[in-house]
């Protein structure tokens, strides 16, 4: 037969104390809320090159149609 009062009992806990003092500054640093971080350089220079391009592509697409009438 099966021993019940072993679900029952208090569970035996340790505490153990930190050794050494934490650094105030990364606890600080770890509660600061994330978040993203911006574009690189490069992507920035894509993103307004491409930008360039449809702008380009569609005045040159007014213009076609400009002279066919």
């Amino acid at each position: 037969m099966a021993n019940k009062t072993h679900g029952t009992r208090q569970k035996m806990t340790f505490r153990v104390e930190a050794t050494k003092p934490r650094n105030p500054l990364a606890v600080k640093a770890r509660q600061m809320p994330a978040g993203p971080h911006g574009k690189t350089t490069g992507a920035k220079r894509a993103a307004e090159k491409n930008q360039l391009k449809k702008t380009l592509v569609a005045e040159q697409l007014n213009d076609d149609q400009d002279k066919k009438k």
